[in-house]
């Protein structure tokens, strides 16, 4: 397998390098943060003194003997470099006792330049929120990109077919790799990694003692994709099935999934009154893969709500604020806004070649008031504009800039 540089997260580290910020680098454990902080620190290491780098990772056995975070901070503070900028790199310091205090105290050493990494969104919860509140720039890793993925190949593959295998298998980097070896290990090993998520991540955090109701709920969220869903909602859909949970636990068990991030939720938007809405939102998983392990299903069956899946995960890595659109009864399945304040409404289907097909796709973007570029994502090759929408292919929008 070809190696994958990840240069658009590269690309803001180095940006962010010297800046006053704590770099917090969050995401699915596996999707490659440990990595990242790998080739930025040896990149580093290329232009400074080696006793001016210092990298920690919390989930190395040597480290579980340490029970507070004044032993992590002694042991910095006493390697520290005097008079220098010193790069300290943390890998999963979720994990340290008091890390909270741990961050604080070395942020306000104006001669660190501080790096860290978690796999749950509990770093940034509101309690160290509060305590780091400007303090913290946060940079959440996402599995391969299909522009990644396609990359990967080392002899001409066509683009369909490279999107084919990006559906069926996964994104993750370990994944990729076992793919182009051996595609039948890539199930085995997407397990391994669902379960050291839920060994880890959610079940030191939400005490998830009841496994077939949880089981339940995130097989039946993962059927939903793209469907919008309401913990009371899936509790009564569960319940009709014999399969009883109540509201409460379900909307726990889906905060534990987004904040382990396996889950991404997207909020509903009122395009016209301009104001987010609080119910029925829609989940998207962070690898297609884990969806095909938990309900054992081809790519083939549900292919709009999959590319849909694909499609906001891509407007997540462009740095995008996303939410479903409501106008009037209809829905815009994405309002995305820029990180320069700019909207852009996307419509996403598997083919629109059918008239009826079309004319559903199309009337959502006929009601909305403003005149923000509207985007049609079919995987159709025909890219044509028609009343003010632009028809585009996914594999060529996932492929450019």
């Amino acid at each position: 397998m070809k190696y994958i540089e990840r240069a658009e997260y590269l690309k803001t580290l180095r940006e962010l390098k010297g800046k006053h910020f704590i770099k917090v680098i969050t995401g699915v454990r596996r999707a490659g943060k440990s990595t990242l902080m790998q080739l930025f620190r040896e990149e580093i290491a290329q232009k400074i003194d080696k006793s001016r780098i210092q990298s920690y990772n919390f989930e190395d056995p040597k480290y579980n003997d340490m029970t507070s975070w004044r032993e992590v901070y002694d042991l910095i503070d006493k390697k520290l470099a005097k008079g220098e900028l010193n790069y300290i790199f943390l890998d999963e310091v979720q994990d340290i006792p008091g890390f909270e205090k741990l961050l604080d105290g070395l942020y306000i050493n104006e001669n660190i330049d501080l790096y860290v990494t978690g796999s749950n969104a509990y770093l940034l919860s509101s309690e160290l929120a509060t305590i780091l509140t400007g303090r913290a720039y946060e940079i959440n890793i996402l599995p391969f990109s299909f522009k990644e993925f396609a990359q990967t190949y080392t002899t001409p593959v066509d683009n369909s077919v490279k999107f084919e295998h990006f559906m069926r298998y996964s994104a993750f980097p370990q994944a990729t790799e076992l793919m182009h070896q051996n595609p039948a290990l890539v199930m085995n090993y997407l397990r391994s990694v669902y379960e050291s998520i839920l060994v880890k991540d959610m079940l030191p955090r939400k005490q998830i003692y009841a496994e077939r109701s949880f089981e339940n709920v995130v097989n039946y969220v993962m059927d939903s994709i793209g469907s919008s869903l309401s913990p009371n909602g899936i509790a009564r859909v569960l319940a009709s099935d014999n399969k009883t949970v109540d509201s409460r636990t379900v909307h726990s068990y889906l905060k534990s999934l987004c904040d382990s991030f396996v889950l991404y939720k997207a909020e509903r938007f009122d395009i016209k009154g301009k104001q987010n809405l609080t119910t029925q939102e829609k989940y998207y998983a962070v690898d297609l893969g884990f969806r095909n392990l938990l309900l054992g299903k081809e790519v083939g069956q549900d292919t709009g709500h999959l590319l849909e899946n694909v499609i906001y995960l891509e407007l997540r890595r462009r740095g995008n604020e996303i939410w479903v659109g409501k106008i009037g009864e209809r829905e815009v399945d994405f309002v995305a806004r820029d990180n320069e304040g700019y909207l852009t409404y996307y419509q996403v289907a598997y083919t629109v070649r059918d008239e009826t097909v079309l004319e559903r796709e199309l009337t959502p973007f006929d009601k909305i008031p403003d005149h923000n570029p509207k985007i049609l994502i079919t995987l159709d090759p025909e890219e044509v504009s028609r009343r003010g929408v632009r028809q585009i292919n996914a594999i060529n929008w996932l492929l450019s800039d």
